[in-house]
């Protein structure tokens, strides 16, 4: 590095606030983190809280859940106040410590069992066949609008049973809510997301009541099972149950959806690793692997100390927020060789980009079933697409996406 870049990276590293952040960091805040990593990788944000960027101190939060809560009931009350938002964020699983969060999971995780999971399979390969089918038909194609989100709003409609001609207003609710965690807001994202939590919850309850009478299969309609709950009598209230309803489309939505459009421009963008997919489509795996390491959907995670610690031999008062910056621990050259180069092959890859420990997405499964689809299929089908003019970023810091993506196609028997 030389010293005028030096210099940059401590200005970059100094003048860091989360709340204030430029447009070129929503476009590709990667050389901020790497500033932040070399020279404050516990970042004092001007609020007191940290922010973290080195792969072991973020990996070291996630090992010790006590010490580091999730429970996020006094941290939002200031940003939501008593609020239909308020309401939801503190009961999703996300958001919770055990028990809570333990019972929740268990409910949720019993209907995501590897076989139940690869049941899907053949349905998913229908779904994506169908978008491909119609995509080729016009030549062009938006990869967020009419691939990457039909997907997930697809896959998770079917896990709760929601009716087809019920689903459209699924995926802007959950653009909504999840919009509504960006570090800093708007008074406009947050009655957007507060009128959107009020009416998925006024959706939710018919649905319920509807499920009540003509119950599903538990063993693959989570609505059914987190309305029976567990065979020893557990069960959830009805705000759980309506409120991680709503956090199992939001989980299993825009993370996806970014992380399918996020591979599909990658790969647009590193050429030699396309082919190299479409000469051998069994490194599909490691290629999902690392899309997820690479441009993590979900940049940041937070915690808040339960007791006086230290992180990275740093002294910590209880009762600090701590942001988990898994972007930029993924793109940690002391865990990763290279880590800016975008590597198909990458062996070992024990990215976070799914979290760590108790609150490891618990539909990770089924996620990278959902890729391994989802971006195989389409490369081998339109092997030469290409970018037709620039993608639009998602705006956000927390989630990682595009909200648009013009792409040109051309057949495999064309290209």
């Amino acid at each position: 590095m030389t010293p005028a870049t030096a210099t940059d990276a401590l200005t970059l590293a100094r003048d860091f606030d989360l709340r204030h952040l430029s447009p070129a960091f929503y476009a590709n805040p990667y050389p901020i983190y790497h500033a932040l990593r070399m020279h404050e990788p516990i970042k004092r944000m001007p609020d007191g809280s940290l922010f973290l960027t080195r792969f072991r101190d973020v990996q070291a939060v996630y090992r010790d859940p006590k010490t580091f809560s999730s429970d996020k009931t006094v941290e939002f009350r200031p940003k939501y106040g008593d609020s239909p938002l308020y309401t939801h964020h503190t009961t999703s699983l996300v958001f919770n410590d055990p028990p809570r969060h333990t019972r929740v999971r268990k409910l949720i995780a019993g209907a995501l069992t590897a076989r139940a999971i690869a049941a899907m399979e053949p349905g998913l390969v229908r779904l994506v066949d169908g978008l491909l089918d119609a995509a080729a038909g016009r030549g062009r194609i938006d990869l967020i609008g009419e691939f990457a989100s039909a997907i997930p709003v697809e896959i998770i409609g079917n896990l709760l049973d929601v009716p087809h001609a019920e689903r459209e207003p699924l995926r802007g609710w959950s653009l909504a809510i999840l919009g509504a965690l960006e570090p800093s807001l708007s008074d406009a994202q947050l009655q957007r997301g507060n009128r959107a939590v009020g009416e998925f919850v006024g959706y939710l309850q018919d649905l319920v009541a509807r499920r009540r009478r003509e119950p599903g299969d538990p063993q693959h309609d989570v609505l059914t099972r987190l309305i029976q709950g567990e065979g020893d009598g557990e069960q959830l209230s009805e705000v759980e149950l309506l409120q991680n309803c709503i956090f199992i489309l939001n989980a299993g939505h825009e993370t996806t959806t970014n992380l399918i459009g996020n591979g599909l421009v990658t790969l647009t963008d590193w050429p030699e690793q396309r082919a190299a997919l479409l000469r051998e489509p069994s490194l599909i795996d490691t290629a999902v692997e690392e899309c997820l390491r690479f441009e993590s959907s979900n940049q940041l995670g937070n915690r808040m100390t339960t007791v006086d610690t230290e992180i990275g031999g740093v002294a910590v008062a209880g009762g600090t927020p701590v942001t988990l910056c898994i972007g930029a621990a993924n793109r940690d050259p002391e865990q990763f060789a290279e880590p800016d180069r975008f590597d198909i092959r990458r062996d070992p890859n024990r990215h976070l980009a799914f979290g760590f420990g108790i609150h490891q997405c618990a539909g990770l499964s089924l996620a990278r079933l959902e890729a391994r689809i989802a971006i195989g299929r389409f490369v081998q089908r339109f092997p030469a697409y290409r970018l037709d003019g620039a993608p639009t970023r998602g705006g956000r810091v927390r989630f990682r996406g595009f909200a648009a993506v013009p792409v040109e196609l051309e057949p495999a028997d064309r290209a």
